[in-house]
């Protein structure tokens, strides 16, 4: 599955960016194989999310998996104009995730999944806001928006930090990636001109603070005292400052970005997926 988000992202970037139909062919062979070709697509639900052999055949928390699928949708997107992805495929596909969609919403693995009180609850809140958004389901949308505030309310502090996520034994990297999710959230808020970016609680939680909370680590101005039995990534911290970087003006945070990744390991290419 993340090679058909990563080879479909690529090929529609590809044929965005050059207009050669040999990139958008190779993404719509790909695509009909996984979700539309009645012999090989894959079935619209997670039945068996992170099954344990012997113990369950499945659980909620294995909807995690999908997380990365609205990268996929970004890159369908791309290949609109091509005459190698026909609006009979678009519409197979987007009937495809409706399904997903319903399923998400209405199994009881999937609302165990929306019940859950940390990354996995927002990763969940973001495959709901993308999967209605791209079946044309804006009330969905905006109904999500309004879970996507009360996980703010309730992961974070009101100084920036996620008890949730500090909790874990690899802090560094959920708190990183929590935090990525909720970006994502605000980014797909726009498509129904909701601001996320600067939406506050009645406490003062928000998006920005969250991410300053970070900045003095980021800056080796504190040492991280968290349990994290892994050496550190950064790949969603850079994404987390590229982002705010534009979305609040200021160029702190993308000086910061290009500090941490001396070798420009971070293009504005990776911006413009989701």
């Amino acid at each position: 599955m993340d090679y058909i988000i990563d080879d479909t992202e690529i090929l529609a970037l590809a044929f965005y960016f050059t207009k050669d139909e040999r990139y958008a062919a190779h993404a719509a062979r790909l695509l009909k194989t996984w979700f539309l070709d009645p012999e090989t697509r894959q079935n619209p639900n997670l039945n068996f999310g992170q099954g344990i052999p012997g113990i369950n055949t499945g659980r909620g928390i294995g909807i995690i998996e999908t997380r990365s699928l609205p990268r996929l949708i970004d890159a369908v997107m791309l290949l609109a104009s091509s005459e190698n992805w026909s609006k009979e495929d678009h519409k197979g596909l987007k009937k495809w995730f409706a399904d997903y969609l319903t399923w998400l919403l209405d199994s009881p693995l999937g609302k165990d999944e929306a019940d859950e009180h940390n990354n996995h609850g927002t990763y969940y809140d973001v495959q709901i806001m993308a999967y209605a958004l791209f079946t044309d389901q804006p009330a969905l949308a905006k109904k999500q928006i309004e879970v996507a505030k009360s996980r703010i309310q309730s992961q974070m502090k009101p100084d920036g930090s996620q008890p949730f996520e500090l909790e874990r034994t690899v802090s560094w990297g959920y708190t990183n990636m929590n935090l990525a999710g909720f970006f994502k959230i605000a980014r797909l808020s726009e498509n129904v001109k909701a601001n996320l970016w600067n939406y506050e609680t009645t406490d003062g939680k928000g998006l920005q603070k969250s991410l300053q909370w970070l900045i003095p680590y980021l800056k080796n101005e504190k040492v991280w005292e968290f349990k994290q039995i892994k050496e550190k990534e950064y790949d969603d911290t850079l994404w987390l400052l590229k982002m705010a970087s534009k979305k609040y003006a200021n160029t702190m945070y993308d000086a910061l970005a290009k500090n941490i990744c001396q070798k420009d390991c971070l293009t504005d290419v990776d911006i413009l997926t989701f």
